[in-house]
């Protein structure tokens, strides 16, 4: 007999298909058939994660990104040094400050205890072929050729038996162990395949003895990311929600980049192996946000489960109100193609009708052929996507789903969505000192955008992975009704409301006291 949690989640998930699939259903084939209106493109509600590497590492093309969509810029410490990715930070922050409209977030995604193939022989690429054999040995200064490559983890030979399988590749390389030395394992290769150097290894099923934030992590957390002022830390095989709380350790107890002060970057939990999965609740619960990286954690647990472990933690991140990222081979053909796959542009426009807050791209704009097409195309799926959903049934069904009794704010915030569905509102006004109301407003995902006022540049800047949430940011927000005028003339002058229009504003009456959103109301704009 099921549970009546699992009956619950069932439930759920039913009313979320019909807030998608029903409006879909109800659009004629001529509709369908359409070309996407501007408008829906520029008011598109998913966040777009762009990673940084040399195919866009020039002020003009990341100026680009932000024109085609970009809302977060990823920087991948798994490669690189410090020298190289602040020369890179300083063309996004130029980039960013040619396009002052639009507010761009900056993440670090931190190297973790991942495992990864060595250097190879003149950096050139390497053929393995079905049925040879490949030595691997953890040396990592070896220069690996098409018999033997390296391997960063010292106790690979410990930690895998005669029979473990080696995923190397995002899995696209398959080895079988079949002898086990000192310094070495020799393999079977069961997959002709042409692999680069420094490509991730996985050992399903195998225990893995390295710490979660290692010594070069700790370096990377505090003299970049804290030090330059960024916005996130994604936080690489999350197993558990002690993870985070060290993280935020190391955090709280390094405030010299910021006079004395624990900085109030968000930690964003990646979700990439079988642990992560089975503590996600306790994960999702301490956590500011959570990517699910389906490479690493397709090879983690079957591949055929990816799509369920994908929907039942977005839907769960929905739910507890935490931005949801979706992860890895979105467009993944567009680093050598000009044109996505349908089966990929599928992908996309499926994560976001799953519910994710942001969608990422990885090797398609670090290393890929068509940066700004990959943006460009992601952008527009997306919009896309977000035309088939029934707002006011996904309201009610996510509402539904909120323990009671909730918070002030919080209700203040479900109220302020469902009167702007009620009065037909073109946007929702949020005055935030420190984010957490327009993350509220954004959790019960209203049709309308969500303008979040707030003083704070950090704060704009963290609230990109929010969905539907754009943000001004303005001198002061102390008089709340000139803030409210403020922002309705600059949503008037883009085109997201016109005289006479409703909009729905919600903020604080106390205005000293930071987080006290305990008032809405409905204006029009004149």
């Amino acid at each position: 007999m099921m549970s009546s949690d699992k009956l619950k989640r069932l439930a759920s998930t039913s009313a979320v298909m019909s807030c998608t699939l029903g409006k879909a259903t109800c659009l004629g084939m001529d509709k369908i058939c359409s070309p996407l209106a501007d408008n829906d493109v520029t008011q598109r509600k998913t966040q777009i994660i762009c990673t940084i590497g040399p195919s866009c590492n020039n002020v003009d093309t990341l100026t680009g990104l932000i024109d085609k969509g970009m809302s977060i810029a990823r920087l991948n410490f798994s490669h690189g040094d410090h020298e190289s990715h602040y020369k890179t930070l300083l063309n996004i922050r130029e980039a960013a400050r040619a396009r002052p409209q639009s507010t761009v977030g900056i993440m670090l995604d931190t190297k973790g205890p991942e495992i990864r193939t060595g250097f190879l022989e003149g950096g050139k690429p390497v053929e393995l072929k079905a049925g040879q054999t490949l030595k691997i040995v953890t040396d990592y200064t070896f220069l690996g050729n098409s018999e033997c490559i390296a391997c960063s983890y010292s106790l690979l030979p410990s930690s895998v038996q005669v029979g473990s399988t080696i995923l190397i590749a995002d899995g696209s390389l398959t080895t079988n162990v079949f002898e086990i030395g000192e310094d070495y394992v020799l393999c079977k290769v069961l997959n002709t395949v042409t692999i680069g150097e420094r490509k991730n290894m996985n050992l399903p099923g195998c225990k893995v003895h390295l710490p979660i934030i290692g010594e070069k992590d700790k370096h990377d957390i505090v003299d970049f990311a804290l030090k330059h002022n960024l916005d996130f830390i994604a936080l690489s095989f999350v197993q558990c929600g002690a993870d985070i709380q060290k993280c935020r350790q190391i955090i709280s107890e390094n405030t010299q980049y910021s006079n004395g002060v624990p900085s109030s970057i968000k930690i964003i939990s990646k979700i990439e192996n079988l642990e992560g999965v089975i503590n996600f609740d306790s994960i999702c619960s301490e956590s500011d946000g959570i990517m699910v990286a389906r490479g690493d954690l397709g090879m983690e647990i079957p591949p055929e489960k990816i799509f369920v472990a994908q929907k039942c933690m977005i839907s769960k991140c929905n739910v507890a109100g935490k931005p949801v990222v979706t992860a890895t081979q979105m467009l993944e053909s567009m680093i050598k193609s000009n044109r996505p796959t349908r089966a990929e542009m599928t992908d996309v426009a499926n994560a976001v009708l799953d519910g994710s807050d942001c969608v990422m791209l990885s090797g398609e704009t670090a290393n890929g052929a068509f940066p700004l097409d990959a943006v460009n195309i992601m952008s527009r799926v997306c919009a896309q996507a977000e035309t088939c959903i029934d707002y006011t049934v996904l309201y009610h069904a996510i509402h539904s789903s909120i323990p009671k009794p909730v918070a002030v704010p919080e209700a203040i915030a479900c109220s302020a969505v469902e009167s702007a569905h009620d009065v037909n509102a073109k946007i929702i006004i949020a005055i935030t000192e420190t984010g957490n109301t327009a993350r509220l407003i954004s959790k019960y995902r209203p049709s309308q955008t969500i303008i979040a006022c707030t003083a704070r540049p950090e704060v704009a800047r963290g609230l990109k992975i929010s969905r539907g949430v754009k943000t001004y940011v303005l001198n002061s927000i102390h008089h709340n009704d000139v803030v409210v005028s403020n922002a309705l003339s600059l949503a008037k002058e883009e085109g997201l409301i016109e005289s006479g229009d409703f909009a729905v504003a919600v903020h604080g009456v106390k205005e000293s006291c930071p987080g006290s959103c305990n008032l809405m109301k409905i204006v029009r704009c004149t």
